[in-house]
């Protein structure tokens, strides 16, 4: 029989949720969301979204984990047997996107150490792609950068003993560190930002609303896909997370907290992201609209090029990129805790023999594929099959199991049991709602790239990359059912709380 831990606080639970929650995309996806999809106009469909998908599959999630007390597959295959294989292919998605995510942590940790001397000279998209990346085809595997190859192995080596010190000595502590660091970091950076010419006219720029989009669906779509993506959901963090929660502890305040914390740090990004983008068309004369843009480009090309002619750039220059790294990390750390804690539960590990038998390996995965001549077209070929595909699935057969096996009421009654807000028909609504949404997703990116297939100016190969990892995603969900269905689960007791979690 092995001892489970549990958060030692309550807090210490919201911060790391909302460490797995607050991450990159924070900064620089939802800034050129908003604008691409009506400025101000975006707001209301990305507010109606956290309340009608956001917040009531994060209490899902929230109570599965807690009524189990186990990581997905455990979770699941209570929940119903043959459904171990949905935790099973969520660790799969934790997998890959954790490969891939510590490259673009390793990517900023670099940045930290060529924005005092600012490195990327006066074409930062140069830079970036040549004399950093020194991108080749999709296919040149093998041929190493010894810069991102150090700076991916610092990464895993500092998550790797965060995870090692556990639930309450690694990754609350860590989270504890992180957030409020983070909020500290970002937060100055807002505020220079704010003081710098032609701040106004930025925020104009991201405020102002194009009442004109709100009829249309993509807005709809894009703020559901926003809201989604960034709160971890379907990957099987939040499951994991909650298992580490007491009984007695209470979820839908806890989700609410989470919710909000999450977007008012993508708001505070949005003001920051856009009064830079403000002082940068002042000087440059260009439009707004030219300069705003989506992903890593706005991360180590707009803003390199912005710090080049900005007062004090350096500075600002360390202060965002370590404010990437931070970023990073806290949500890497919910990533991977994913498979640890499914393991761990599953087959009886210890912390140590997960860090050794798992992290090792994810570690030398991501060592052995990214730090290469095609990482970033591999970074963007993993994404899109985890993103488009993994996070959908992963959500919606959550949802659909819930509902299918008839446990959807005895969850709302165990969520009821300690929680202030009272889940019930409004919260069977939404989430019956949000299966449609995710539904539609999938569907447009099946859509979108069979379309591509057809299109010369897309690489095929990375499509096929994605469909194989999305495949693999597969195949081991259904190779692990399959070995485990006639294994029993191993008998664990709860380990004592230090304060009422």
């Amino acid at each position: 029989m092995t001892t489970r831990e549990t958060w030692g606080t309550r807090a210490g639970f919201i911060l790391a949720a909302a460490g797995s929650a607050i991450g990159l995309g924070n900064i620089w996806r939802f800034p050129g969301e908003a604008y691409e999809f009506g400025g101000g106009a975006f707001l209301l469909p990305y507010l109606f979204a956290i309340l009608t998908a956001g917040i009531p599959l994060l209490l899902l999630e929230y109570t599965i984990g807690r009524k189990y007390q186990s990581g997905p597959p455990s979770a699941f295959r209570a929940l119903y047997r043959p459904a171990e294989g949905i935790g099973w292919w969520q660790n799969g998605i934790a997998f890959f996107l954790a490969t891939f995510y510590a490259v673009i942590i390793a990517w900023a940790l670099c940045y930290v150490f060529f924005a005092p001397g600012m490195a990327w000279g006066d074409d930062a998209g140069a830079f970036f792609g040549g004399e950093f990346l020194q991108a080749g085809e999709p296919l040149d595997f093998f041929e190493y950068r010894p810069i991102m190859m150090a700076a991916l192995a610092a990464v895993w080596a500092l998550v790797l003993l965060i995870m090692a010190g556990g639930v309450r000595k690694g990754v609350e502590l860590a989270n504890r560190i992180c957030i409020p660091l983070l909020v500290v970091l970002f937060g100055a950076i807002v505020v220079r930002a704010l003081t710098l010419d032609g701040a106004a006219d930025g925020l104009d720029a991201f405020f102002t609303p194009q009442w004109d989009k709100i009829g249309d669906y993509e807005i709809w779509l894009a703020a559901y896909g926003q809201v989604f993506f960034s709160l971890s959901i379907g990957m099987g963090t939040m499951i994991a997370y909650s298992s580490y929660l007491r009984k007695r502890s209470e979820l839908s305040t806890t989700a609410v907290t989470v919710g909000f914390a999450n977007s008012s740090f993508e708001l505070l990004a949005g003001i920051g992201v856009f009064a830079v983008l403000g002082f940068m068309s002042s000087e440059s004369g260009a439009p707004i609209d030219e300069l705003v843009g989506t992903g890593g480009g706005v991360a180590f090309v707009t803003f390199p090029t912005i710090l080049s002619q900005m007062p004090g750039g350096a500075f600002i220059g360390v202060l965002f990129f370590a404010t990437l790294v931070v970023a990073g990390i806290s949500s890497l750390i919910s990533m991977v805790i994913v498979p640890f804690s499914s393991f761990e539960d599953r087959f009886g590990w210890t912390r140590k023999k997960s860090v050794l038998v798992l992290g090792v390996p994810m570690a030398a995965f991501s060592l052995l594929i990214y730090p290469t001549s095609n990482g970033s077209s591999m970074v963007d070929a993993v994404d899109f099959a985890v993103s488009g595909y993994g996070l959908v699935l992963g959500g919606l057969a959550t949802i659909v199991l819930a509902f299918a096996t008839g446990k959807i009421k005895s969850l709302a009654a165990e969520a009821n049991r300690t929680s202030m807000l009272k889940l019930g028909t409004v919260w069977y609504a939404c989430l019956a709602l949000t299966s449609v949404v995710l539904v539609y997703t999938l569907f447009r990116s099946v859509q979108g790239q069979i379309a591509d297939l057809s299109d010369p100016a897309v690489a095929n190969e990375l499509i096929y990359i994605n469909w194989g990892v999305g495949g693999a995603m597969i195949l081991f969900g259904v190779v692990m059912t399959v070995v485990l269905y006639r294994r029993p689960l191993p008998e664990r007791v709860e380990e004592e709380a230090s304060a009422p979690v």
